[in-house]
């Protein structure tokens, strides 16, 4: 099991930048192609939105709808880490923003990851 870190999520007006990091717990499978790590979202009443994932041996990435053309995912190997870089801040992007990682073959699918973080509060103010 792969114990997973959130942090960045804060308060912010609409337009602003932000980046979350995600600390896995341990070396992230490099070798295998389906290892995948990925950010979730969920606001309150709302169901959890798949927002970006990176797969880990290539760097291969896939955003939702919603967020593309204004977030970028990348990750560092050597760190066991995964960034969530967001610009353009609307509203409707506040969310808890929880990272997930495991052996995936569909990447938006949240019923694919095996382990997953506690969150992180990024809040926007229009």
């Amino acid at each position: 099991q792969v114990r997973l870190q959130e942090s960045g999520g804060r308060p912010v007006q609409a337009g602003d930048s932000l980046r979350l990091s995600c600390t896995a717990s341990v070396p992230i499978g490099q070798t295998n192609n389906y290892y995948v790590m990925a950010w979730f979202r969920q606001a309150p009443g709302k169901e959890r939105e798949f927002v970006a994932g990176i797969r880990w041996k290539d760097g291969y990435t896939e955003f939702g709808d919603s967020v593309k053309g204004r977030f970028t995912v990348s990750r560092d190997t050597a760190k066991n880490m995964m960034y969530l870089q967001m610009s353009s801040l609307k509203s409707e992007d506040t969310a808890v923003y929880l990272c997930a990682t495991g052996l995936v073959a569909r990447i938006m699918n949240q019923n694919d990851y095996d382990d997953w973080g506690q969150g992180t509060q990024v809040t926007v103010s229009s």
